[in-house]
């Protein structure tokens, strides 16, 4: 771990921060890529190892990836990449507005699978290099109110397990993270977005530094993919009853 060169998009809150610390204090350099500098300073400023600030805006697909040369000419080659940077629309898909809800698919979904394939060659060049996609729950429990966010979600689970089966054996690892409820103001504003009552006021929520302690550690072991909270494991194996008690128990949408 000492000297890896980590590069963490989303990074400024939430599960970015707690994964950019967590590498950190393995002794990692980081790269944080975030839009908001105001956050990323002061965060790159706390850590104890060398860091690069990116500030980018990943929805601007065009220049998604711009921020790649700066980063290896401060820090070296990326060896570890962390799709973290998400967006997440609850609501009722028939009012949800297009424009938005197809900025966040492209977000979501074609922003990291673009920087998978600007990171990619050079790691299979080396013949090392780790790509952590993280996904969502909702790629593998379709929840109702979030239509778009789990088609986006999907898709990305899907990719990344696909480039995992495709480039293992090439020496590059794919992690494929599929996080719950974990507490940060994403989860807060999106539970919000429920009626009270029903399922969403008895999930399981997990911790952002516990899950960033998963992710680093089944990168380091070659797992092939962290589910947390670890309850919802079952989701992934009973897909059937999954279904059937989120269209059950998920309470009503709020207009």
């Amino acid at each position: 771990m000492q000297g890896l060169h980590v590069a963490v998009t989303g990074a400024s809150a939430g599960i970015g921060a707690a994964i950019v610390r967590e590498y950190a204090a393995a002794g990692a350099r980081l790269t944080l890529v975030a839009r908001r500098r105001d956050l990323l300073d002061p965060l790159a400023a706390s850590l104890p190892t060398a860091s690069h600030v990116a500030v980018a805006d990943l929805s601007d697909l065009g220049s998604a990836t711009a921020w790649i040369p700066a980063a290896e000419a401060a820090l070296g080659p990326i060896d570890v990449l962390v799709n973290n940077a998400g967006a997440q629309i609850i609501g009722q898909s028939a009012a949800t507005d297009l424009a938005a809800a197809e900025s966040m698919l492209t977000l979501d979904l074609i922003v990291p699978m673009r920087l998978c394939v600007a990171v990619l060659p050079a790691m299979l060049a080396r013949g090392s290099g780790t790509i952590i996609n993280v996904a969502s729950l909702a790629a593998l429990a379709p929840t109702p109110g979030m239509f778009y966010y789990s088609a986006a979600k999907g898709g990305l689970g899907a990719a990344s397990e696909a480039l995992r089966g495709e480039v293992h054996r090439r020496g590059v690892h794919v992690l494929t993270v599929y996080p719950g409820p974990v507490a940060t103001d994403m989860e807060t504003a999106g539970r919000a977005r429920y009626e009270p009552g029903g399922a969403v006021d008895h999930i399981p929520v997990g911790d952002p530094a516990k899950l960033a302690r998963l992710i680093r550690r089944a990168a380091e072991r070659r797992k092939a993919r962290v589910i947390y909270p670890r309850l919802y494991h079952l989701t992934r194996w009973f897909p059937g009853i999954t279904s059937w008690f989120l269209a059950t128990f998920t309470p009503p949408i709020k207009p």
